[in-house]
């Protein structure tokens, strides 16, 4: 993939998409496999707002039996076979225990049975999946010997065992998201990250496209698209302030949802789920309070989620120091042997998805499905649809619909294809050990098999293109990490990777949970600096907005960040160049006409 965004301008499309997150990306995708032209803008990074945020779960719809809602049911489960069939690198079971205590609700008996009952209603669940190992399996009891072998701090007297079901887990959302890009590329679509639509383009009251700004350059352009999705997220309603084509502006609730990742090595391979304090007004059937996870994740320990209705502006969203003190307050209230300690978080994250209308900031209302409105019947504006999604799990399937309810207004519109059985990018692979140990067999030498397990999950089959053509020096490890310097060199030259940020936080596993320490940070700088031609000054802003977004998410206080910022930016540039980091982070937005202006930035001077 490479970014070229004159040349969008050059034609008109099909389909108009904004919005590069797990729900426009995979509606390009399907979009292009459909035969239209297709082109694809986000405003900051593919996969860099809620998506990579997600707290990497591909639920199957287990949680909707309390609901009574067995449509959802199925479909969630429908959607987790196809992405463990599609991206069978980035998405693998993971068995999840629920303990059971005394008898009722909480026994073993009641959410035994119920677990039972999920399993006949997916017995379906497996079909097209060929590698044993990417199978959902049946619901099974553990005793309170076994529960404890694998969970000692649920010591309790009343404890009898726990029930274990599968649901899903991805390895690295952002680069889930980045396979639906690049399926929609290989595909046809044309594809462009750091491009903001700053306002619809209009023949009467049909939307006919954009005026884009590239983020970059600053330059500003128009696209020109028969119709258009607005897939902007937690954006979408400010692409909609327009109070001529859509009336008083308005903003449905969104829920901030939270987890924070512990630095503690998992216990067990399997997940758990903790009874929390808050609980769910909506289910009909359950226990009292809904459930948080713990789930391991490569060698540390995701815990959450917390939800908090959010009526900020979606840039402004983070998580606050005192609330992970909240946070593990409550779980060592609800198990006191775990006793975390504040120092254990090594990274924080939080995304908005859709609340149920009828929210609000003392009683939730979690939402039930994505948000789908059809303009003409809204607003009475023709070729547009918007699409908020509220699961990463239903991003085919959602962006589908989308689509089939847009598509209406086009005549002889193309028929859809299988989407859920056509592997992404790099996911052609029928039984991952065997591939794995295909791969071992021709480990290249310098790398080593962690740096190689990573690359094959990240890459899949792709992982051979990263390895082509490099110098012996750029299969060499960023320093402190197990990512190859190859893997950044091919994020710049096919991957679209234009900041710093996108490189450590998305591209590659550098920030996969924790900071990847400063001596990795300035050598990933000093990389892509080379190929991308940087400035000293540019250089230096690179690393100071990747601290800052570093920092927001450790959730930690960033001013002994930015003295280290100064005093090693100068060491490195002597009397050429000196760090500006002790202006305030400016965040501003212009919401007339769709526009969407809120930026972060850091200022750097030569």
């Amino acid at each position: 993939m490479q970014r070229r965004p004159a040349a969008l301008t050059q034609r008109e499309y099909d389909l108009l998409i904004i919005g590069g997150g797990a729900f426009g990306a995979a509606a390009a995708r399907d979009a292009a496999l459909r035969g239209l032209s297709t082109l694809l803008l986000e405003r900051n990074d593919f996969g860099g707002g809620a998506s990579a945020e997600c707290f990497k779960m591909v639920h199957g719809g287990i949680r909707y039996l309390q609901h009574a809602d067995l449509p959802r049911l199925r479909g969630s489960c429908h959607e987790r076979s196809a992405l463990l069939r599609i991206a069978p690198h980035l998405v693998s079971p993971l068995p999840i225990a629920i303990p059971t205590y005394g008898h009722g609700r909480s026994g073993k008996a009641f959410l035994g049975t119920g677990a039972r009952v999920y399993d006949l209603l997916t017995l379906d669940r497996n079909r097209g999946i060929r590698d044993p190992e990417r199978r959902i399996g049946n619901t099974r009891l553990l005793s309170r010997s076994e529960v404890l072998e694998m969970f000692p701090h649920l010591e309790a007297p009343k404890l009898t065992g726990a029930v274990v079901f599968e649901d899903g887990q991805m390895y690295n959302a952002a680069r889930l998201v980045l396979a639906f890009v690049k399926g929609a590329a290989a595909a046809g679509a044309d594809v462009c990250n750091y491009a903001e639509v700053k306002q619809f383009l209009w023949s009467g009251n049909n939307v006919r496209g954009a005026r884009v700004q590239d983020r970059l350059s600053g330059d500003e352009f128009e696209v020109r698209a028969r119709l258009t999705l607005n897939a902007a997220g937690p954006w979408a309603d400010y692409l909609l302030h327009d109070p001529e084509h859509f009336g008083p502006a308005q903003r449905l609730p969104f829920s901030r949802d939270a987890y924070f990742i512990v630095d503690r090595a998992p216990t067990s391979s399997f997940g758990i789920a903790i009874q929390g304090l808050s609980r769910d007004k909506d289910a009909l059937l359950g226990r009292q309070t809904r459930h948080l996870f713990a789930a391991p994740w490569r060698d540390k320990t995701l815990l959450g989620v917390w939800h908090t209705l959010f009526p900020e502006f979606p840039d402004q969203a983070c998580v606050q120091p005192h609330e992970i003190e909240e946070w593990m307050a409550e779980i060592n209230t609800v198990y006191p042997t775990l006793q975390l300690q504040p120092d254990e978080v090594s990274f924080a994250h939080c995304g908005l998805v859709p609340f149920g209308e009828t929210a609000t900031a003392t009683e939730l209302s979690f939402g039930k499905e994505s948000r789908l409105v059809d303009h003409r019947r809204t607003h009475n504006v023709g070729g547009l649809v918007s699409l908020v999604g509220i699961r990463f799990t239903m991003a085919r399937v959602d962006a589908g619909r989308a689509l089939d309810l847009l598509l209406k207004q086009m005549e002889r519109a193309p028929a859809a294809k299988r989407t859920d059985s056509i592997a992404l990018p790099g996911g052609e692979i029928e039984n991952f050990a065997a591939f794995e140990a295909d791969a071992r067999r021709d480990l290249p030498a310098g790398v080593d098999e962690k740096s190689l397990h990573g690359l094959l999950r990240n890459h899949g089959t792709h992982y051979r293109a990263v390895l082509n053509k490099c110098r012996q020096s750029t299969l060499l490890n960023v320093p402190g990490t197990n990512t190859l310097t190859a893997e950044v060199r091919h994020a710049v030259s096919h991957e679209m990777a234009v900041h710093l940020d996108d490189v450590i936080m998305r591209r590659t596993d550098l920030a996969a949970g924790a900071h990847p320490g400063r001596a990795a940070l300035l050598a990933t700088a000093a990389e892509m600096g080379r190929l991308l031609s940087w400035s000293a000054e540019r250089l230096h802003r690179e690393i100071a907005t990747t601290e800052h977004t570093l920092q927001r998410h450790l959730a930690r206080d960033s001013s002994s960040t930015a003295a280290s910022d100064r005093t090693e930016l100068r060491a490195t540039d002597g009397a050429n160049a000196t760090a500006s980091l002790n202006e305030p982070v400016s965040e501003s937005h212009d919401l007339s006409h769709g526009s969407m202006l809120a930026e972060t930035t850091v200022r750097a001077t030569a």
